[in-house]
């Protein structure tokens, strides 16, 4: 996913914060309102970085100040009033068939919500302040995906947002 990086706005009190590198486009929004343009695979995502510059090309989107990310998504998804751990699935009516960069810096881990089981949601670290309340990175992401784990089990993003909650490796890559 392409993204236009926003530093920490000021009704985040989390002074360690710098910027927001959350999954979701609540804070730090998309290249695009892209899935208007119905090019993404399965997870609502996007197979490669030359699937975001063709939708950019087409409609005159410009990506000159977008970061490029990476994202792996952990198998299960939580289900907090069930309190259990579900397998999910992409999409099968579109092609998922995503391209490994050939390099990746690994960010951190974000827990998205995912009410209606397509796009990623709301990321609450970010979107609700949660890092005011929970001890994330400079780019207001967890520092392993043990700790998300054991947050969500806890109940830590209880009463943010509706879930399922996915649990997100988020990865910088250059664009290539």
């Amino acid at each position: 996913m392409a993204k236009h990086v926003v530093a920490r706005p000021d009704w985040l009190n989390a002074n360690r914060v710098e910027d927001i590198y959350s999954v979701s486009n609540c804070v730090s929004d998309d290249f695009a309102d892209y899935i208007n343009y119905w090019k993404h695979n399965g997870y609502w995502l996007f197979n490669s970085p030359e699937t975001i510059r063709e939708i950019a090309e087409e409609h005159f989107i410009d990506l000159t100040d977008t970061k490029l990310f990476f994202y792996e998504v952990y198998e299960l998804e939580y289900d907090e009033d069930e309190k259990l751990w579900k397998p999910f699935a992409p999409e099968s009516s579109f092609n998922t068939q995503v391209t490994q960069p050939d390099a990746k810096t690994l960010e951190g881990y974000d827990v998205v919500t995912f009410y209606a089981h397509t796009s990623p949601e709301c990321s609450p670290l970010s979107c609700n302040s949660l890092a005011s309340e929970i001890e994330t990175n400079r780019h207001c992401l967890l520092p392993s995906f043990e700790r998300a784990k054991k947050l969500l089990e806890k109940g830590k993003f209880g009463n943010s947002e509706p879930g399922p909650y996915r649990i997100f490796a988020v990865y910088w890559v250059e664009w290539p």
